[in-house]
């Protein structure tokens, strides 16, 4: 068969967007509009693209086995040029002599002596026209087969080429780059497919726009930076070529002249039986040759021990191909000292989430995101772009799981792609974006659809001449009323469209008249009560003095409006225990006077004037109040607090005021004083993972979620700081909070020295910043979908309305939205986010976002246009939202049932047909499993042994309302490498990827995830870099555990500080400072955030969970 023929076409479900012509969606590429087709990822086991259905006569095809499981993810897609691509006429593969394919007869199969492989038909997937001769060279060039010359195949009939290795760069790391992401102008391996020969051309290196993916060829000629000597029965040979990633060599009869054979042959490899399920010895990312030991890495990875039964022992390999899934991944205890170097996939030749986010911040971070074209994907989450509001709101208040959804719900069941959309609609914006407009209509009000109730917007449609406007959520004909009327130009278009925002932006406020008041009064400035625990262990660890003394300097920094000269916010102060003392501060009084009312069982306010009082008017009084406190209670030996009576108590000073609010309750211990909503301690590790795990997430009592409801409906909201020394039974107290719209801050063992930093930091900013109170949100949606589901810390007591006594810019509110009729292409599909608020002045507001969708009948469209970090976000909270009700074990399979059928559906209905042996990908979705798995290991779903249950209840209250770049943070957390970019740069290093082979023991790294964030210091760091940044001599005088590092005037102090003083200004909570020496104790909790590996609760590596996935997905498919 001819190399260079052309490929039959296959159809074009692709085209480019209009937006940006000839620009592939999402490529990554760095060229514009090069057509090269997208060949899957370096399809595992694929042969090179282009041997498709006919072979010239006198070949024989061996028949198509399954093939191995795949290790690197498919790279390509749809639309995308995959990582593994040269655009069309970049790499010149070999001569342009034809190249004829020869085939051993089917009784020799050729193959990789580590691991059976299948042969597999074509795997390429144009979009658009039909490749070029050009490009499937090109193809070839990306192709990697294997990189030794074969020896003549051994006259048992049973051929084995020589074993290929690699010697990884990911021990030492003398060259593995910043990013641990490919050498430019290099494409990804893929396995020799059994029963084809070998071959082997001479290449020119590709240009370096190429965007290009390579690890390094198994078997090739060694690149000088890796070191060490062949390993056995490596092969090596072939003609030396510029780059790693020749295709391999022509079988023995077929070699060119001159062409050596080194290397003795490999032993056959240990098998199994076939009727075992697991996976097979793990191979490079080509799945072809298989890798061996790594430089400077001990012990390869067993199995993770959720999939995957016991290994059986090995048995001589049978002269039939195996099924892949027959080869259980064999624990290293289990072999016989010669296997035990077990065979790994490379970790450089499967999707890296560094190099997506590289290669986004690079294609899509210089120009500004402009929103006036409907459906499009915007940056990824991790760019920073500049956003252009022209009708659509900014992806900083809605992102979408897909902005192309299908057209109808059949086939939103067979894709089994969620549709979502995370909203956050008081986003705060970067400085150089402007905020929504405010719209005053005046008494009138806001205009609005008759039928639907839906907000004017810009897909409104005026007709007769402008009278009237037809509702673009209902149809509805409505009339526009005389002093709203406006004439329209020749495109059907009103004159004044541009000058009025809610006629030409995505996002815009309107001023609410009374009519959307409660009462039909409008509201009062809303009210902070500040609520202290003063119990023993309050006192006792310097807490109430610290808290006293930095609310004396807070009060100056309440939120206001625009340009006001002062917060219109008053303040009140309670203390208590076991009974609760009121204050009044009244500007006219000299001294502050102390109620207590000790009868919690039936709360009340004793006093209305003078509770809640102007800062400005009452200071003194304030100031005196705040002296006063820790010594008041400096000797108090009462232990017992109460809870429920203190919120009730702050909710009634707010209903007596006739105004919405905000409680801030600091609060140390479990409530076990006699009171309504008394604890008692529940706390049982045995229950972990038993059908009664789920009781561990739920509250104890339902008094909390009664009192929830009626803070709601006063418009309360509570934000908690729990100081737990032990259990303080956090899935109960987070219940008020969490229903009101509030917050948690949870500082265990909390000392003033460690954590005060921490705790003032989040206290400064959770004051300051702006929130609406009393707000009601609801999503309206155009005819054909409609919202079924809603997460995030809120109350709903209908099906429609989410309720929240408080809203702040962090907070968002995930909704799913579920077919009711068929959709059109045409029209697309709308959102429309209505929330009603009361601004921190009084005023009365309705905040309008607007997204328009497209809509597909092609899966493939659908496919095209997903955003993975939202999908990611939606399926933790779905799953945090199922622990409740759920085992954490069913929850865990239900995740990665859908996420197989989510990918096995692509692979069946988009990908061009080809072998089940290969894994393929979206593009915009290469980065699921791994994102998946980091989500499954969490702690919230399958904890460590030092993970309380109090942790795992903060931490699923906390992601349930955590938007889209927080979730991709604290799932995959960052690590930056900190010595390798020079000390004059500015700019943050390039990240890493977060696994244990990418540290090097003379670095130092930061790693946050956005609440905690660790300095790993390598024990062969130079002595001058310890001296520099931590103003000791040598490594082993470094403090471990260190909170702070010490203010030295050198270049590297600065740098480093002000890199966690910058990575802490992206976060909503301070991230506490831990530095971490290695092979220290504390390594193990920094190893924890290491989630490419494999993780101590049982978690599985990233390597792993790929073949899991893999398998599941090929269970699917069968």
């Amino acid at each position: 068969m001819n190399v260079n023929q052309s490929i039959p076409p296959v159809p074009p479900f692709g085209q480019p967007q209009p937006v940006y012509p000839g620009y592939h969606q999402s490529s990554y590429s760095g060229q514009s509009g090069s057509t090269a087709p997208a060949i899957p990822y370096g399809a595992y086991n694929g042969p090179v693209p282009g041997y498709q259905q006919t072979l010239p006569q006198g070949i024989s095809r061996a028949p198509p086995s399954s093939g191995a499981p795949p290790a690197s993810t498919a790279q390509a897609a749809c639309g995308q040029v995959a990582y593994g691509q040269f655009g069309q006429g970049d790499v010149q593969n070999g001569p342009s002599s034809t190249v004829q394919m020869q085939r051993l007869p089917g009784s020799q199969p050729f193959g990789s002596p580590l691991a059976p492989v299948g042969s597999q038909p074509a795997v390429l997937q144009p979009y658009g026209p039909p490749p070029t001769s050009a490009q499937v060279t090109a193809q070839l060039a990306g192709m990697q087969i294997s990189g030794a010359v074969a020896p003549a195949p051994p006259s048992s009939g049973l051929g084995y080429g020589p074993p290929t290795s690699l010697a990884s760069a990911s021990g030492s790391f003398p060259n593995s780059g910043l990013y641990g992401s490919y050498p430019q102008g290099q494409a990804s391996p893929v396995s020799q497919a059994q029963g084809h020969p070998r071959i082997q051309t001479p290449q020119r290196s590709a240009p370096s726009q190429a965007s290009s993916f390579t690890p390094p060829a198994s078997g090739g000629p060694r690149l000088p930076s890796m070191t060490g000597p062949l390993l056995p029965g490596q092969g090596f040979g072939g003609p030396s070529v510029s780059q790693p990633n020749h295709v391999s060599s022509p079988p023995p009869q077929a070699l060119p002249p001159g062409t050596q054979i080194t290397g003795p042959l490999g032993p056959p490899p240990p098998m199994h039986s076939p009727q075992q399920p697991g996976y097979q010895p793990q191979q490079n990312g080509s799945f072809g040759s298989t890798r061996g030991p790594q430089p400077n890495y001990g012990s390869p990875y067993p199995a993770a021990p959720t999939f995957g039964s016991q290994p059986g022992p090995p048995q001589p390999l049978p002269p039939k191909r195996l099924d892949p899934d027959a080869i259980p991944s064999p624990q290293l205890n289990e072999l016989p000292p010669q296997q035990k170097t077990r065979h790994r996939i490379d970790p450089d030749a499967i999707p890296s989430p560094i190099q997506v986010i590289e290669d986004d911040r690079n294609n899509r971070g210089t120009e500004p995101f402009v929103t006036g074209v409907r459906g499009q994907v915007p940056p990824l989450v991790t760019t920073n772009f500049l956003v252009k509001d022209q009708g659509n709101a900014s992806p900083r208040y809605i992102r979408c799981t897909s902005y192309n959804i299908p057209c109808t719900s059949d086939m939103a069941k067979q894709a089994q792609v969620p549709l979502a959309a995370v909203i956050k609609p008081l986003a705060r914006l970067p400085p150089d974006e402007a905020s929504p407009y405010v719209v005053d209509h005046g008494e009138s009000g806001p205009l609005r659809c008759n039928r639907c109730k839906a907000y004017m917007c810009p897909f409104m449609q005026f007709i007769e001449g402008g009278r009237r406007f037809q509702c673009c959520f209902c149809s509805c004909i409505n009339d526009v009323p005389p002093q709203y009327f406006q004439h329209l130009d020749h495109t059907g278009k009103r004159v004044d469209a541009y000058d009025r925002p809610e006629l030409s932006l995505g996002s815009y406020e309107f001023l609410a008249t009374v009519d959307y008041c409660k009462n039909n009064k409008f509201p009062s400035p809303p009210a902070f009560i500040f609520m202290i625990d003063v119990s023993y262990n309050a006192i006792r660890t310097g807490l109430v003095r610290l808290l006293c003394e930095e609310l004396k300097s807070l009060l100056d920094f309440l939120p206001r409006e625009g340009g006001a000269e002062e917060s219109a916010i008053r303040v009140g102060f309670v203390t208590y225990n076991k009974v609760l003392h009121f204050y009044n501060v009244k500007s006219s009084l000299a001294q502050p006077q102390m109620m207590v009312v000790s009868d919690v069982a039936d709360m009340f306010v004793p006093l209305l004037d003078g509770f809640l009082v102007n800062v400005n008017e009452s200071r003194a009084v304030i100031t005196s109040l705040l002296d006063q406190i820790p010594e008041m209670f400096a000797d108090t030996r009462e232990t017992e607090t109460v809870f429920v009576p203190v919120i009730q108590a702050g909710m009634e000073a707010l209903k007596a005021a006739e105004c919405a609010g905000k409680l801030f309750l600091f609060h140390t211990s479990l409530p076990i004083a006699e009171a309504p909503g008394k604890l008692k301690n529940r706390d049982d590790r045995k229950l972990i993972n038993t059908d009664k795990e789920k009781t561990l997430f739920q509250p104890q009592t339902g008094a909390y979620q009664t009192l929830a409801k009626e803070c709601v409906a006063q418009g309360c909201c509570i934000d908690l700081f729990l100081f737990p020394n032990q259990y303080v039974d956090v899935a109960t107290l987070s219940v008020v909070p969490q229903l009101t719209g509030g917050s948690v801050y949870k500082y265990a063992c909390f000392q003033v020295e460690n954590d005060q930093e921490r705790f003032l930091s989040d206290l400064r900013r959770d004051v300051q910043k702006v929130v609406g109170f009393d707000a009601v949100m609801r999503v309206r949606t155009s005819t054909g979908i409609r919202a079924v589901d809603f997460f995030g810390a809120f109350y709903m007591s209908n099906t429609t309305d989410v309720e929240l006594a408080g809203l702040d810019g962090d907070k968002t509110v995930t909704v799913e939205f579920k077919h009711d009729d068929r959709l059109n292409e045409e029209s697309g599909a709308l959102l429309q986010c209505a929330l009603l608020y009361t601004s921190c002045a009084g005023q009365r507001r309705l905040r309008i976002h607007n997204l328009a969708l497209n809509c597909c009948t092609q899966l493939a469209d659908l496919y095209r246009n997903c955003e993975t970090d939202t999908l990611i976000n939606y399926m933790a909270k779905f799953a945090y939202r199922g622990v409740l009700n759920s085992p954490v074990k069913a929850v865990r399979d239900t995740l990665i049932t859908q996420c197989a059928q989510i990918l096995a559906c692509y692979r069946k209905n988009c990908a061009s047909p080809s072998s089940a042996g290969q894994l393929i990908l979206p593009e915009c979705m290469k980065l699921l499993p791994v994102y998946l798995n980091c989500v499954l290991k969490s702690d919230v779903l399958q904890p460590g042994a030092e993970v309380t249950t109090d942790d795992r209840a903060y931490v699923r209250q906390l992601v349930t309302s955590m938007d889209v770049a927080e979730t991709n943070v604290f799932f995959y957390p960052r690590l930056l490498p900190l010595t390798k970019s020079p000390i004059e740069s500015t700019t943050e290093p390039p990240a890493v990827r977060a696994s244990e082979e990418r540290l090097s023991n003379g670095d130092m790294y930061l790693l946050e995830n956005g609440l905690n964030l660790f300095l790993w210091v390598g024990a062969s760091v130079q002595q001058g870099v310890v001296q520099s940044l931590f103003s000791v001599s040598s490594f082993s005088q470094i403090t471990s555990g260190l909170s702070v590092l010490p203010v030295l005037d050198n270049p590297l102090s600065k740098k480093v500080r002000g890199l966690i003083d910058s990575l802490r200004a992206q976060r909503s909570r301070y991230m506490k400072l831990i530095v971490v020496k290695q092979e220290d104790k504390l390594e193990m909790l920094f190893k924890h955030f290491l989630v490419e590996d494999k993780s101590l609760s049982g978690g599985a590596s990233y390597v792993d969970f790929l073949c899991h996935m893999h398998k599941e997905i090929r269970q699917l498919l069968s």
